[in-house]
């Protein structure tokens, strides 16, 4: 059979035609210049909010994580260190701003064939796609620890903050610990005494879940063990006299990690259907069977049947909701009604069909389509046979990602409404969903559909329904930035992260908020001076 070729990033190859040399030149300066002089003409006030010790908690998108690795320019783009610059803005107040730096051009994504070190991800135009550079493992921090600032962990979960074990799992955070074994993170934070802080944990509690296709019901972090970690984290934070900022938890299943990779991702001419169709023919005429003795419904039977036609085809999936039909097939040749040899020929499709508009394949799954299995060129992954679990967000799991994540947020208000009940002011919420509904041109039923703003508070859904225009992409001082990792893009080329522009975002989310609040005038970050992406 001929090799399948997918086309899955074809949003990217439309984004990188209409790039402006400009842009280019925007990412070359931006290469050059990392860390630019400050602006000594520009001044601001710090309102009631007293920034000389500003401290950072979180995870991956705390720590500047981006590309699928954490490496020297990523941190410097990290958006709590956009946050300090700004505190550094003559008459903010704010003081210095140390990160645990990696020092490491390219750092750590993952190991490579031959033992090769990956770095980080970078776009190459010619695919298009993300292709990975030549890494370098992490080493120890070598700077003062007890002066840190940026305490974001890659990988950390709420429930990990005050386990104090959590070193000897998360060599990140064992780089720059104190006291590895024996201090948590949360520890380290109030050793730095910080005067006010930014808090934004809760993602990887269900992001583990979802970016692993769903296997595994255990990587969902109990609402009890939520609730627990987050009173002690935030409760503690009060107590020690610091006024805080904490965001929401952004729509997850909306970034292009779900999304570049369509469920419909399989071009297939007149020869490819002629060889695929007359394989399914067996199993499909099983499935009518079954049907047929009320064994299963025929709309069961109509999911699960595969044919293929020329143009566009959803992927072959396996669904671990779907009742296991080994059984009824086993009912079958017990009763003669097809052979033993047939019986083993649609063992691979006991739970399989092909997918719908409502899953989400993960960005792992383009290098899994067409993969031919055990060297038998007859067996091509999600084509022939069923995709692996782990590469499909299966319907159902979807759903249990969204409800977890607008749990998680009303988890958040409950906590803060009830620190602030004692402690007046000490914490305020930012909400970035309004934000991401109008990124990703959400329609106000769709925003809706994602539980965006639900639990929050009483305007949050409104909000977030209010920016959902149905328009895709955001409008920053005048340019439409887009909802991917192509060149005019906020993500970075791994999917999840933000990229330089998208962490300026974020930063000036929370400076509006800030200034709204504490009666600041703390000048917000220049996006369109950030870079975007980096190419090949």
């Amino acid at each position: 059979m001929k090799k399948f070729k997918i086309y899955f990033l074809a949003f990217l190859a439309s984004a990188i035609m209409f790039t402006s040399c400009d842009e280019d030149d925007v990412l070359i300066d931006q290469r050059k210049a990392d860390n630019p002089l400050p602006d000594t003409s520009v001044t601001g006030d710090p309102g009631t909010a007293n920034l000389s010790k500003y401290v950072s908690i979180g995870n991956s998108l705390t720590a500047g994580f981006m590309d699928g690795a954490l490496y020297t320019n990523g941190q410097a783009n990290s958006f709590p260190n956009m946050l300090a610059a700004q505190f550094q803005v003559s008459g903010v107040g704010g003081g210095a701003f140390n990160q645990p730096d990696i020092n490491s051009a390219n750092g750590y994504s993952g190991m490579g064939p031959n033992n090769t070190i990956l770095g980080r991800l970078v776009l190459d135009l010619s695919i298009p796609g993300p292709v990975p550079t030549q890494g370098e493992l992490p080493t120890a921090y070598t700077g003062n620890k007890a002066a840190l600032n940026n305490f974001g962990v890659p990988g950390m979960r709420l429930v990990d903050i005050a386990d104090a074990s959590f070193a000897g799992r998360n060599p990140l955070f064992a780089r720059f610990a104190s006291a590895p074994g024996t201090k948590s993170v949360l520890e380290e934070v109030l050793t730095a005494q910080p005067t006010f802080y930014t808090f934004w944990l809760g993602n990887n509690d269900v992001l583990g879940y979802a970016a692993g296709g769903g296997v595994d019901d255990a990587l969902i972090t109990s609402n009890g063990n939520f609730q627990n970690a987050l009173v002690t984290s935030l409760g503690a934070m009060t107590q020690a006299g610091a006024k805080g900022i904490v965001l929401s938890l952004p729509p997850i299943v909306l970034t292009p990690y779900f999304r570049a990779v369509r469920w419909n991702a399989l071009p297939l001419n007149a020869a490819q259907v002629s060889q695929l169709n007359p394989a399914f023919a067996g199993l499909n005429q099983v499935l009518d069977g079954l049907a047929a003795n009320q064994l299963i419904s025929a709309a069961e039977a109509a999911k699960r049947k595969v044919v293929y036609q020329v143009g566009t085809n959803p992927i072959l999936m396996f669904d671990k909701d779907l009742e296991d039909l080994g059984p009824k097939f086993d009912i079958l040749v017990a009763v003669q009604a097809i052979t033993p040899a047939q019986r083993a020929a649609i063992e691979p499709y006991r739970q399989s069909r092909p997918a719908t508009s409502s899953d989400l394949p993960t960005f792992l799954a383009a290098s899994e389509i067409g993969r031919v299995i055990g060297g038998n060129a007859s067996l091509l992954s999600g084509i022939s046979v069923p995709i692996g679990d782990r590469f499909v967000l299966s319907a159902n799991e979807v759903v249990k990602t969204v409800t977890a994540r607008a749990t998680y947020n009303g988890i958040i208000k409950g906590v803060v409404d009830q620190i602030n009940s004692q402690a007046a002011g000490a914490i305020t919420i930012v909400d970035v969903q309004p934000t991401f509904a109008d990124l990703f041109g959400l329609t106000p039923a769709l925003a809706q559909q994602l539980a965006l703003g639900l639990g929050l508070d009483a305007g949050a859904a409104a909000a977030s329904q209010a920016r959902a225009d149905g328009t895709l992409g955001i409008s920053i001082e005048g340019k439409t930035l887009a909802p991917d990792f192509g060149p005019n893009g906020v993500f970075s080329v791994d999917g999840i992260h933000p990229n330089p522009r998208g962490s300026a975002i974020i930063a000036n989310l929370i400076i509006e908020k800030m200034n709204a609040t504490y009666g600041s005038t703390i000048p917000t970050v220049g996006v369109l001076a950030k870079r975007g992406i980096l190419v090949n």
